[in-house]
């Protein structure tokens, strides 16, 4: 299980590398470089699924056990 992600803003592009949660699901995440508040985009439920890298702890943990995955589970 990966739990470092990279996130990249999609209003200024900035590019900022951060440690997961791995017992709850991020849902705003406030850009360093322009001060942006993140949301997930439709269909996501966190910033993770939507901005960065390296999916969320449960879609990784979904993935690794073959099962769909849609997204965190709430």
């Amino acid at each position: 299980m990966l739990l470092i992600s990279t996130l990249t803003c999609p209003k200024c592009g900035g590019v900022a590398t951060e440690t997961m949660p791995t017992n709850a699901c991020q849902f705003f995440y406030d850009c360093r470089h322009c001060a942006a508040v993140l949301r997930p985009l439709t269909g996501d439920c966190c910033v993770f699924c939507s901005y960065a890298d390296v999916p969320c702890p449960p879609i990784q943990d979904a993935r690794e056990a073959g099962s769909d995955a849609s997204c965190c589970t709430r």
